[in-house]
């Protein structure tokens, strides 16, 4: 097929192709990974030594997306594309394989960096999805920040850059650009641009940003940093999101408020950090699903409402392919139960996206994390159902954007399940951006804000 550019497409190809550094920062759904391509096949037709390239990918994007984009453009399909994943034979035979491009999962890079070592043999190495490389003290991000000084191209692509604000962008852009532009350290980073919000003696919570810090932070990369919105450069059909607020039986919901009492009693009898806040507050979104793990991790169901209420929206989509998010094991457990003839999108799905995008597959259940980046699903229907809800804003972005997004022809609907009174609407909040994600999950421990 002939790939026909966008003149935004063309442009950030353009600009890709100026810079051996370049984070791209484009929306979901905008083609990142046709542009990376378009300015590899164009910097190797004037001579450039780009090969061989690297594609660190999450485990899905790598399986499907980049060897599939490969493949289908009549001007990268010369391209031998070398998938890195499996068993470490499987690796191994992978990288044996002469290749243009070697597409890797982002759970392998440390095994992948320990096994060249100084060695290192990719000129190019692209970052899709540089927002997973946002945490500094993640092996993945230390592996390749030891590598960096051996790469000579590198471009990070992702469609939300800090999703839990700006703290995240210094870790991104140092292995863009090693440290030149944000520092090379994140305590002056922090400094210079931060102040400290809520802290307990010496511990900081989280930090704020001074008045005028987003303009001077991206002003600071703004040479190599370029951000594209698709609402300014296409013309979708638009999305509607909807709350479908869910009662709870009464006998759980009495239990619900007892366990979150209980719970929070017995943490606030001890020092309160984000990571008892983050049990808590998960355990809470278990019982607004529907069901909780006991003390020897089996699942036990306390409700049903939430189910019912996806049964609803299946029935007036009338046929209409629905895509379900979970959050837990056994919200997918129950949801197999209730539909047996759904199909679950994992690592291991083989052709499901093309079934999927075929409308072979009425009701397809994915976890936001497994089809969160990536992946394209538009063509496979318009409706998306968030069983369960989740904290993180990336995921929760990155999700949506599978159905809302270039190529879309009808309009996105997506329905919020929500149990009323619960965590859930506090996680709308957050979702919202109208409290931060510390916030509400301390707020667990008070009772939220009904001050229990």
């Amino acid at each position: 097929m002939k790939a026909v550019l966008h003149p935004y497409q063309e442009t950030a190809a353009g600009w890709l192709r100026e810079r051996p550094e370049a984070a791209l920062l484009l929306d979901m759904g905008l083609g990142k990974t046709l542009i990376a391509l378009t300015a590899l096949v164009d910097l190797a037709t004037v001579g450039e030594d780009v090969w061989p390239a690297l594609v660190i990918a999450p485990l899905m994007t790598a399986r499907h997306v980049w060897p599939a984009e490969v493949a289908k453009w009549d001007h990268t399909r010369h391209l031998r594309a070398s998938l890195v994943l499996g068993s470490a034979s499987e690796r191994e035979a992978a990288l044996r394989r002469p290749a243009e491009i070697y597409v890797v999962n982002r759970e392998n890079v440390q095994w992948l960096t320990d096994r060249y070592g100084p060695r290192w043999p990719f000129r190019t190495v692209i970052v899709d999805e540089l927002s997973s490389f946002k945490n500094r003290q993640a092996k993945r991000w230390k592996a390749l920040r030891r590598v960096r000084p051996m790469i000579r191209r590198v471009w990070g692509l992702t469609g939300t850059p800090a999703p839990n604000g700006l703290m995240d962008l210094w870790a991104q852009m140092h292995l863009v650009d090693r440290g030149e532009r944000l520092g090379r350290y994140i305590g002056p980073y922090r400094e210079r641009y931060f102040s400290p919000g809520r802290r307990s003696g010496h511990v900081v919570y989280d930090w704020a940003p001074k008045p005028g810090a987003e303009d001077a932070i991206f002003r600071a990369i703004g040479d190599v940093a370029l951000s594209m919105r698709a609402k300014d450069e296409l013309e979708l059909p638009g999305r509607v999101d909807n709350v479908v607020e869910v009662e709870m039986p009464p006998a759980a919901m009495a239990e619900y408020r007892r366990f979150e009492r209980d719970q929070a009693t017995e943490l606030l009898g001890e020092e309160v950090t984000a990571a008892s806040a983050a049990a808590l507050a998960n355990k809470l979104l278990q019982w607004a699903d529907g069901a909780v793990y006991d003390d020897g991790g089996e699942a036990q169901e306390v409700h049903r409402a939430k189910l019912d209420a996806l049964a609803g929206i299946i029935e007036e989509a009338q046929g209409q392919p629905v895509l379900v998010f979970y959050a837990f094991r056994h919200d997918l457990d129950r949801l197999r139960a209730a539909y047996p003839a759904s199909k679950a999108l994992g690592a291991h799905s083989g052709d499901l996206v093309e079934r999927w995008n075929r409308g072979e597959v009425p009701l397809l259940l994915a976890h936001p994390q497994q089809a969160g980046h990536g992946l394209n699903l538009q063509d496979g229907g318009h409706i998306a159902v968030w069983f369960g809800l989740t904290w993180s804003l990336e995921a929760y972005l990155q999700a949506n954007a599978r159905l809302d997004r270039q190529g879309q022809k009808e309009t996105t609907i997506v329905h919020h399940l929500v149990a009323k009174g619960t965590v859930d609407e506090r996680v709308m909040d957050v979702l919202a951006g109208k409290r931060t994600l510390q916030d509400a999950m301390m707020d667990a421990l008070r009772g939220g804000e009904r001050g229990e």
